[in-house]
């Protein structure tokens, strides 16, 4: 996955606002209902990299699977988030993936109509 691949797609999710509050070397990908990051980058960074959030159980699980390739969150809530290494050794399906669950995570709930049946 490119640079320019992993913001079209990140900004390609409902409601997603690129942000850099960190300094312009670092894009920070937010859900523009609530302003939660799903999503970290240093987009010129060699290799490139993307920090993501993601479910612990999950992140373990891809931990173990791609020991070389996805690590726990730098400068992040370990738990919480994993950094992938987008050098090929992850297929990018799986990246578009993770970085759609990521952002499902932290959007911003949608609430019911009024009147609907309540779900579990």
């Amino acid at each position: 996955m490119t640079p320019d691949a992993l913001v079209e797609f990140c900004l390609s999710l409902p409601q997603t606002t690129e942000t850099f509050p960190f300094g312009p070397e670092t894009s920070v990908f937010k859900t523009s209902g609530n302003g939660k990051i799903f999503a970290l980058s240093a987009l010129a960074g060699e290799p490139l990299s993307v920090s993501l959030k993601c479910d612990p159980e999950e992140g373990r699980a891809l931990r173990e699977e791609f020991p070389q390739h996805i690590t726990p969150g730098y400068h992040l809530n370990k738990k919480h988030w994993i950094t992938v290494v987008l050098d090929g050794g992850v297929d990018d399906n799986l990246v578009r993936q993770l970085l759609h669950d990521s952002h499902a995570l932290v959007r911003p709930k949608v609430p019911r109509a009024p009147g609907a049946p309540r779900t579990r």
